[in-house]
């Protein structure tokens, strides 16, 4: 059965987040306030984990979830390559409402989905969120709804749609805003937006120079100009998703939910028999991500996409 906390109160804040982190290292699904939707997250090293996520939202493995993390230190872990602007848009926009498609490292086990050797990674500004985070190491989020529906914008509306499929809900209060991050590929020598969301292209252009936007398409059947970009896409954040939410360039970015979203491009790089001392430690600041590390190290199955 299902436990709900009042991350309101001091006390189930406290509660909660043990739970939570107990939870996700047992390989079990939780639900979590992001800076835009809720989002529902799970180990993002435990395949079992994340394939337990994607059947939770009726999702499939052409839509990676993201992966969210609690430093900036953790992301750099988990990328291969930030590309021209990775690091600028960091820099300006982290923690934040952006969603950063790159090159995954190679070094790192992980099945995430069909991610073609890609992660869409966020950094989100939640005081909840990211104590987590920082807890258990980087998280495979999506928005916390079934696909094909809204993303949930409070706790009671995720429990409506997850149910008992999540161990443990963080109740955070309704969501200030639920527009959706933005997402952009980096993997091009100029970046791409692959979702509008909360950060413009202007502010993305003053901070690179040349943007690619999402081009409109204008629809068949009734003629009408918009951006479809995944309706489940709004979410976060996965993968796309947490309400965060991920296909090709797209199969990432489509699903990124919040914080869920992200892309793939290329053929998926093979799994590795393990994470590389050296970037596990980089992955995990101190506290949950360290335990994470070392059983990824002794032979666990741990790897693997606001």
């Amino acid at each position: 059965m299902s436990r709900s906390y009042d991350c309101a109160d001091a006390q189930g804040r406290k509660d909660g987040i043990a739970d939570a982190a107990s939870s996700v290292r047992r390989g079990e699904l939780v639900v979590l306030p992001t800076d835009t939707v809720y989002g529902i997250g799970a180990d993002a090293f435990s395949p079992a984990a994340v394939s337990a996520l994607l059947d939770a939202k009726g999702r499939g493995r052409d839509m990676p979830p993201p992966v969210l993390v609690g430093s900036v230190r953790a992301a750099q872990a988990l990328i291969e390559d930030l590309g021209n602007y990775g690091q600028d848009l960091i820099e300006e926009f982290w923690p934040g409402p952006l969603t950063i498609v790159c090159a995954a490292a190679p070094s790192l086990s992980w099945d995430l989905g069909d991610t073609k050797g890609t992660v869409a990674v966020r950094m989100p500004m939640h005081p909840v969120a990211l104590e987590l985070l920082k807890e258990v190491g980087p998280m495979a989020v999506s928005s916390a709804n079934l696909s094909g529906h809204p993303a949930a914008t409070t706790a009671e509306e995720a429990e409506k749609q997850l149910g008992d499929a999540v161990a443990a809900y963080l109740d955070g209060g309704a969501c200030a805003d639920d527009t959706p991050s933005t997402i952009v590929d980096l993997t091009y020598a100029v970046p791409r937006v692959l979702r509008d969301g909360a950060i413009s292209v202007q502010r993305l252009r003053a901070v690179c120079g040349t943007v690619i936007g999402v081009p409109k398409r204008r629809s068949t059947s009734e003629g009408e100009t918009g951006d479809e970009a995944a309706q489940d896409g709004a979410e976060e954040p996965a993968g796309t998703g947490s309400g965060e939410s991920p296909g090709a360039a797209g199969s990432t970015a489509g699903a990124a939910a919040d914080d869920a979203e992200p892309t793939a491009k290329g053929e998926a790089a093979p799994a590795a028999p393990g994470a590389s001392p050296d970037a596990a430690a980089a992955a995990s600041p101190e506290s949950g991500e360290a335990q994470r590390a070392d059983s990824s190290e002794t032979g666990a199955e741990r790897g693997g996409t606001a």
